[in-house]
């Protein structure tokens, strides 16, 4: 896989705020020590921001890597999104192919991240086909109009065969509340959040410095996972 233009891997993992809408939230992810800041191009979400809109909130938040989301976007709507936004990188949700997301990482000379979608540990052999870095999603639910978790959260201990410290992003129903578990029992090289930091459908400030605080204070460079995190997750109802 090419991790080529993403940050290194540190003992604590990057973290991600994804879907930020306005100038002001980009420099309060920034000030409490977001390294990635999300922008959403996709019609149907309702973070989705036109290219004038999201290059302020990029500009805002310069200090991080800025991530361009679309969802199965076509050359001439990615052509006007990088020219206008200038992001370090994209971030691929829809149904793209490993020949698609090889193209576009090509055109552009931008890193790209994946989603995949998990449910069930044959999910997992996805990652090996995309010269990418993976984003570990839940799957939408049944009927779901748009891509991604949705909020909701998969089963970690369907990651244990990728081993310990394995290049990807997880996401899926991270929050506050949970992220410092899913940093134990995981250990990624980045974490990636957005409803869960969400007050009424609006970024929160102090969820997202509550969320980062617990992403980066729960990890070092000693910790491994261990079999008995992920048993507890597992044996959750």
């Amino acid at each position: 896989m090419n991790f080529a233009g993403w940050p290194a891997r540190r003992a604590t993992p990057h973290v991600k705020i994804c879907g930020i809408t306005t100038p002001a939230l980009a420099a309060a992810a920034v000030q409490a020590g977001a390294d990635m800041v999300g922008v959403v191009h996709f019609p149907p979400s309702p973070r989705h921001l036109e290219f004038a809109a999201a290059r302020a909130v990029a500009d805002a938040a310069r200090d991080a890597m800025v991530v361009a989301l679309t969802v199965d976007a076509d050359d001439a709507t990615l052509d006007a999104l990088v020219a206008a936004v200038r992001p370090d990188a994209l971030q691929l949700h829809g149904r793209e192919t490993p020949a698609r997301v090889a193209s576009l990482a090509a055109r552009y000379g931008l890193p790209v991240a994946k989603a995949i979608g998990v449910a069930a540990a044959d999910d997992l052999a996805r990652i090996a086909a995309y010269d990418a870095l993976p984003v570990l999603d839940a799957k939408p639910p049944r009927g779901a109009d748009r891509p991604g978790g949705h909020g909701a959260q998969f089963d970690w201990s369907l990651l244990v065969p990728i081993g310990a410290d394995a290049h990807y992003m997880l996401s899926g129903g991270l929050g506050p509340d949970n992220v410092a578990e899913a940093v134990r029992a995981t250990r990624p090289y980045a974490v990636d959040v957005s409803s869960k930091v969400e007050t009424d459908g609006v970024k929160d400030p102090a969820k997202i410095a509550a969320f980062i605080a617990a992403a980066k204070g729960e990890c070092d460079g000693d910790q491994r996972r261990t079999d008995r995190d992920l048993a507890r997750h597992a044996a959750r109802p």
